[in-house]
């Protein structure tokens, strides 16, 4: 649901290789000016690899931002006008070695809608091939393959912080109910 009516200038303060950051002037429906800085993002995926055997697959990955190593679901940026699920099957190979047969969509969400358009496209991803991770250079992860029962003990204990995975869980449980 977007509000087309309200009155919006934007001003570019930097970009970087993946995302640019705004300056948005907007008018509030009292008609005062309000101006908030929002991070601009091409989107990007989540995949939730499956294994035959019902394994999933997570990657334990080191989060600069947060100078710690994360539990996740494998994820990646989307390039310019690249449909999701391309991405996601790019991104599932590049960062576990998986290939997929079949790639369902789970859901959509944005990830901080307060300073951040980035919108999340999540997806089941089943009938996996191994194969060998080609990860980019500063990616450091590697594969956690966990059985439902653990990963409900990885929930229980907290030891699942990632945002996007955790939705992407949460979609999930709604689709394998």
């Amino acid at each position: 649901m977007s509000d087309t009516s309200r009155r919006v200038t934007r001003q570019t303060l930097w970009t970087a290789p993946r995302f640019q950051v705004e300056r948005v002037t907007y008018a509030l429906r009292n008609g005062q000016e309000h101006t908030r800085e929002i991070v601009r993002h091409p989107g990007a995926v989540v995949i939730l690899p499956r294994l035959d055997d019902g394994r999933i697959c997570l990657i334990k990955n080191y989060r600069v931002a947060v100078n710690q190593v994360l539990l996740e679901l494998p994820a990646g940026t989307r390039e310019t006008n690249e449909p999701p699920d391309v991405t996601a099957k790019r991104e599932l190979t590049e960062e576990t070695g998986f290939s997929c047969n079949d790639l369902r969509p789970l859901g959509t969400f944005f990830m901080s809608p307060g300073i951040l358009e980035e919108q999340m496209f999540a997806f089941l991803a089943t009938g996996l091939t191994e194969g060998q991770a080609a990860r980019e250079i500063g990616e450091e992860m590697e594969n956690v393959l966990v059985t439902p029962g653990e990963l409900e003990l990885l929930l229980s204990n907290g030891e699942i912080r990632d945002s996007k995975t955790l939705s992407t869980l949460l979609l999930y449980s709604r689709y394998s109910a």
